[in-house]
């Protein structure tokens, strides 16, 4: 297949312009602004309602584009949908597999869906089958595999055309712990085997994590991109978080008496501070009668979207909506 964009585009695998999208009367995405530079390793993290399913969605041509624009690998995607679906392979979070059809059989009707010639299917499901650990299970029942399993050999049917840009749905739910570190490694060889850029949505911390880089959404919006680990550090090495009986009253008595940038949350109240260990003392000899509970801790991504939002993650106002 001809490329239809110039090398320049292609160095960028997404790039999402002013993107509105509205349900009725709420806006699931808010004039967002991102992009993905291509052989990465992407995440989308956020909380239900933050609008990343809404956002894959549209990169996966299942929704219109309604205000912005969005291009993928120098494609437009309003304009030129069927180029963009041989660009791009993707993994929905609901199954799509048949349990009554082989691991291969599987495969070989998807194949024989892209278009592949019968020597050339063949060819790519024998790959793919290798890529993701599945030669052995070629000749069993879907239904027969676990929950891990399923979900590589869903992948392994969106790699037989050999996308540049594979987009995943929360591709570890419902997995077992175990199954979850095997999926991670197959798609670190993925990334590392060839020169397919992998987009992923999650709202688990631990896979954020493992991105190479990371953008946390909220309500719409874009609240923070960057390699993860350079989120945390932008918040400094430590916090404090002190669980006190009257979190109100503790609030105003840190901020009036040691001017302290106190955020509450709904169980706690946060403090980012250059010594959070000398605080730590400080507020002990003050306020011991006051503090229930008191922790020093590193900052965490859920920190991150804390400090960017003003509320945590779980429990955000964007888990009022059910889309998005």
């Amino acid at each position: 297949m001809t490329s239809l964009a110039s090398s320049s585009e292609k160095s960028v695998a997404i790039n999402v312009d002013q993107l509105s999208f509205r349900y009725g009367q709420r806006a699931a995405l808010n004039a967002l602004n991102l992009q993905v530079d291509a052989g990465l390793l992407f995440g989308l993290l956020g909380p239900n309602g933050s609008g990343k399913t809404t956002l894959f969605r549209i990169l996966s041509t299942l929704l219109p584009i309604q205000s912005g624009s969005v291009s993928i690998l120098g494609v437009d995607v309003a304009t030129q949908p069927q180029q963009i679906r041989h660009l791009i392979g993707v993994t929905f979070q609901s199954p799509s597999l048949d349990g009554k059809l082989t691991v291969y059989e599987n495969l070989l009707h998807q194949s024989r869906l892209y278009g592949l010639s019968r020597e050339t299917g063949k060819k790519r499901i024998s790959e793919s089958l290798s890529q993701l650990g599945l030669h052995s299970r070629g000749n069993d029942l879907v239904e027969t595999l676990s929950g891990g399993l399923k979900r590589r050999t869903e992948i392994a049917k969106s790699l037989l055309h050999r996308p540049e840009l594979l987009l995943l749905d929360e591709p570890s739910t419902g997995l077992d712990p175990a199954a979850r570190i095997d999926l991670w490694r197959f798609l670190q060889q993925i990334r590392h085997d060839g020169q397919t850029t992998i987009v992923l949505s999650t709202h688990l911390m631990d896979e954020a994590d493992r991105c190479d880089h990371l953008a946390l959404l909220a309500q719409g919006e874009l609240i923070a991109q960057g390699r993860p680990r350079d989120l945390k550090h932008d918040l400094g090495e430590r916090y404090l978080s002190i669980q006190a009986a009257d979190l109100d009253e503790m609030a105003h008595l840190l901020r009036s008496e040691l001017s302290l940038d106190v955020q509450i949350l709904p169980d706690q109240l946060r403090i980012d501070h250059p010594d959070p260990e000398n605080l730590l003392t400080v507020i002990m000899e003050r306020y011991r009668d006051l503090v229930l509970q008191i922790t020093l801790g590193r900052p965490t991504l859920e920190d991150v979207f804390i400090q960017k939002t003003g509320h945590q993650f779980w429990g955000s106002p964007a888990d009022e909506f059910s889309k998005g």
